[in-house]
């Protein structure tokens, strides 16, 4: 059976990478082969497997991090709480297009949100004797358990696909009555089933973390990015949905690397509710020798992971925010194009016949957006991954992320409108010669 791609050179490339079973290939790990593979098959894939921006990055970042840089910021270290002008901004930017109230002094640029996440899961997972495990709503990102391994920090994880609606409280009930759960970390939408909570399902969450003490870390590395709503108009409804508006125990994480295409330049915020900067905790003058939530994560851990953030890059993501809360930066329409694309590649898929894992939010149809998650009849995830290689195609399977269902995670950012052609090519070549297994 001819393949799109020689097989040999893709089982070369496998064994040489020690990839023997792809459910345990990373993101990482599918990069790293299929580069390989592209390199001697000549052959360009297509490449779903990293959520990666493939889009430009926005001219108000680039325009603004170049004046900072020629007025000299380069020769300068920044503070380790940010550059005030960006705090202020992006309290004006929760405010507009989150409908939140939230200080300046509570926002603090970090190293991406990667470095955002790690530094609250140090400082939460320490903040209260017997309170030490971060509760995963899953799918999710897969490198923030590794995060919490690299840490030595314990968690718990659960897949709320089946759990919508009023069934999310039983569940989130029955963890974390044990009394052991310091935080639950979620992203909305979602990476990678692209699912995203409701009003009612965030109420039930803020709800329970009010009532079991627990810090909530809202994931919004895909900022407004349900396509359904119109989420772009500053200062004026619907917002980004939030669990801020149902418990003062929360952090937000706001990524510029998808909204903004900024990604190079590694710099996110990590948004501490005013409540929560202000709060003090035992277990952390225990462990950090400073007992106020806020100071901790800012005078001790962010201090000792970089000494603060790029000072060029606050000053980008500054004038991006500036120009998103003036209304002169729709960067919700740039990014519109992801959804363009998903809903484009699902239909591809589905006609040359495999299915959608997670196809709705409840009981309506997923957004098209960033990710989508494939299965094929009569194969599982692993080897459907390991199949599509040698048709050209890279993804990662579904039991990465924490899903308990079969199948793979497909990002639709590297993929151009020029390679749709090739990939319905490969699909239909892929469908005859394994329909007789569906």
């Amino acid at each position: 059976m001819k393949t799109p791609i020689n097989s040999q050179i893709v089982d070369d490339k496998l064994a040489l990478c020690e990839i023997d079973k792809m459910e345990d290939a990373t993101i990482r790990d599918v990069v790293r082969v299929v580069n390989m593979i592209e390199e001697e098959s000549g052959e360009k894939f297509i490449r779903m497997e990293m959520g990666v921006p493939g889009l430009a990055a926005s001219k108000f970042g680039i325009e603004a991090e170049k004046e900072a840089l020629d007025h000299g910021v380069a020769s300068a270290y920044p503070m380790l709480e940010g550059v005030k002008v960006l705090k202020e901004e992006a309290s004006r930017f929760v405010k507009n297009f989150m409908n939140v109230d939230m200080k300046p002094e509570g926002i603090v640029p970090t190293v991406g949100s990667m470095q955002g996440g790690y530094a609250a899961f140090m400082a939460v997972c320490s903040a209260t004797e017997g309170k030490d495990t971060i509760l995963f709503v899953d799918p999710g990102f897969p490198v923030q358990k590794t995060q919490m391994d690299v840490l030595g920090m314990k968690y718990e994880t659960f897949d709320i696909y089946d759990y919508r609606g009023d069934k999310l409280r039983d569940k989130l009930e029955s963890i974390m009555s044990k009394g052991n759960i310091a935080g639950i970390l979620y992203s909305n939408p979602n990476n990678p089933a692209w699912i995203c909570m409701n009003e009612d399902e965030l109420k039930t969450i803020g709800e329970m973390a009010t009532k079991y003490d627990a810090i909530v870390l809202e994931d919004l590395a895909y900022f407004a990015m349900d396509f359904r709503t119109d989420l772009s108009q500053p200062g004026v409804g619907p917002y980004q949905p939030s669990v801020a508006r149902y418990t003062d125990n929360y952090i937000l994480m706001i990524s510029s690397s998808k909204a903004f295409s900024y990604a190079g330049q590694r710099i996110g915020l990590l948004c501490m509710s005013d409540n929560l900067y202000k709060r003090r905790y035992a277990g952390l003058k225990k462990r950090f020798g400073a007992d106020g939530f806020g100071y901790t994560i800012i005078y001790r851990i962010i201090y000792t992971l970089s000494s603060g953030v790029s000072h060029s890059a606050q000053y980008g993501l500054h004038g991006m925010l500036k120009a998103a809360n003036d209304g002169r930066f729709n960067f919700v329409e740039d990014v519109k194009e992801y959804g363009e694309r998903a809903k484009i590649m699902k239909k591809l898929f589905i006609d040359n016949g495999f299915e959608l894992v997670y196809g709705t939010d409840l009981d309506v149809p997923l957004a098209d957006g960033f990710y989508f998650t494939i299965a094929y009849p009569g194969l599982t995830g692993p080897d459907l991954n390991r199949k599509l290689l040698y048709y050209g195609i890279s993804a990662i399977c579904l039991n990465e992320t924490g899903s308990l269902k079969e199948g793979l995670r497909a990002c639709v950012s590297q993929i151009s409108r020029d390679q749709f052609a090739d990939l319905e090519f490969r699909l239909k070549e892929f469908h005859k010669h394994h329909q007789v297994l569906a």
